[in-house]
């Protein structure tokens, strides 16, 4: 029997958005799979050592508010940062995992993390500030293993 694979693409660097790749991943290698996660443009941000991330309010309709919260005061200085203590809170009240501890988990699984070198030249990164045992690689890189996968999601 061959070992079942997943290509995930990560493009976003928001809080909310960074739990789906990791969740997914984490979960399929833990199932059996072999996993792959390709972080490009903005989804870089998750493979920063130091994590910043923020949620974003603005845009995001579907967010489950305490209370309903017009889109223009969505745009206030202070909300997108009230609105992440708000996840946060929220996440560690429901016992969920950190996002640093989530992407841990994905490193112990071995899962494949590969930071898009193009994005990387593009956005001038210092790959000092990145996490250690990622690969770099292009859309060649990333389409050898998705070519090949079962399952290949686009978060």
């Amino acid at each position: 029997m061959t070992e079942k694979k997943l290509a995930i693409i990560a493009t976003k660097g928001t809080l909310d958005w960074a739990y789906p790749p990791f969740i997914l991943a984490s979960t399929a290698s833990a199932l059996g799979y072999d996993t792959e996660i390709f972080f490009t443009f903005y989804g870089l941000q998750l493979l920063k050592k130091d994590l910043t991330l923020q949620v974003s309010p603005l845009g995001n309709p579907g967010m489950p508010m305490p209370m309903p919260v017009p889109v223009l005061l969505q745009a206030l200085p202070g909300m997108q940062s009230m609105m992440t203590m708000m996840m946060k809170q929220k996440m560690k009240s429901k016992g969920v995992a950190s996002v640093e501890e989530l992407r841990e988990l994905c490193v112990e699984a071995e899962v494949r993390l590969v930071a898009c070198q193009m994005t990387v030249d593009l956005f001038e990164f210092d790959t000092k500030e990145f996490i250690d045992g990622i690969e770099y690689g292009g859309a060649a890189t990333f389409f050898e293993f998705a070519g090949q996968s079962d399952i290949c999601l686009y978060i």
